[in-house]
């Protein structure tokens, strides 16, 4: 049997691997060119060498937008994780009704960012509108409104994903732990918070990045006003690439750019909660 699978395993891979290489790798690897030319279709881009990256620099734009993204992802990374646990863990008590709670927090995970920008531009509004502003009257504005938008959104999805976690924990550890005193704080300082760091690596993952790759929300939310002081680092690319002639090859290095960074901090990351789960 197993020589079997050995046999005909490239006929099983090829179907997966043609399209991987058609969807992904042809797309990236004409991206990473096309970021260095001058192009407003494929067929007429012309290599310039390093001009489009140059020019990311001395758009302030870009400069101000990875700034405000960066904050963000901090902010919200902190936040999700934080009541993302705390739920979990008062989910996962002996009490009537969890299953429903678990449910209601996370359906705002299944409806689509662009919906959910413009029923939060709604409400957010509604309620400035008591005080003679909105969510575009200042940046700040429109960071705080991203925030709450995000919480409401991700911390039902990352509370499952602890949950997972807390209900895998041995009871014969926290039992032990009772037994040799340990008070509510010391299990799970010493207990609790070292198990779940598989689940821990894992969410601070999904949150780390999917702050920074946010688009739709911010679309939706504040579309970048005023003036482009609310614009994270996708819409700053998006607008760029179409809303700026000439401008093309600039929009794709800061793809490229775009995902270099990422792909730095999701390995670092990675790197560093894994080793705490080593540790742990």
């Amino acid at each position: 049997m197993e020589k079997a699978i050995k046999r005909y395993f490239p006929i099983f891979v090829l179907p997966t691997l043609v399209a991987f290489t058609i969807g992904f790798i042809i797309p990236f690897i004409t991206g990473i060119y096309l970021s260095f030319c001058k192009f407003t279709t494929i067929t007429d881009a012309k290599f310039i060498g390093f001009s489009n990256y140059l020019k990311i620099w001395t758009d302030g734009t870009f400069v101000h937008s990875l700034w405000y993204t960066t904050m963000f992802t901090i902010v919200t990374v902190v936040l999700i994780n934080l009541l993302a646990f705390i739920v979990a863990m008062l989910l996962t008590r002996k009490i009537k009704g969890t299953n429903i709670f678990r449910t209601v927090f996370f359906m705002p995970n299944l409806i689509g960012g662009i919906i959910l920008g413009y029923i939060w531009n709604l409400l957010l509004n509604g309620i400035l509108a008591l005080w003679d502003k909105t969510l575009t009257y200042s940046s700040t504005y429109g960071f705080w409104g991203l925030v709450i938008l995000m919480l409401w959104q991700q911390v039902g999805y990352m509370m499952i994903i602890y949950i997972a976690g807390i209900q895998n924990i041995p009871g014969d550890l926290i039992e032990a732990a009772e037994i040799d005193g340990a008070n509510k704080w010391q299990q799970l300082r010493y207990v609790t918070i070292p198990m779940l760091m598989p689940s821990i690596t894992v969410c601070t993952f999904l949150t780390l990045t999917n702050g920074f790759k946010l688009f739709d929300q911010n679309l939706a939310l504040t579309n970048g006003e005023p003036s482009d002081m609310s614009e994270m680092l996708a819409l700053n690319i998006f607008n760029t690439f179409y809303g700026r002639p000439g401008w093309e090859g600039v929009g794709q290095a800061k793809a490229v750019v775009f995902f270099i960074i990422v792909g730095i901090i999701a390995i670092t990351q990675n790197r560093l909660t894994r080793s705490k789960e080593v540790q742990a």
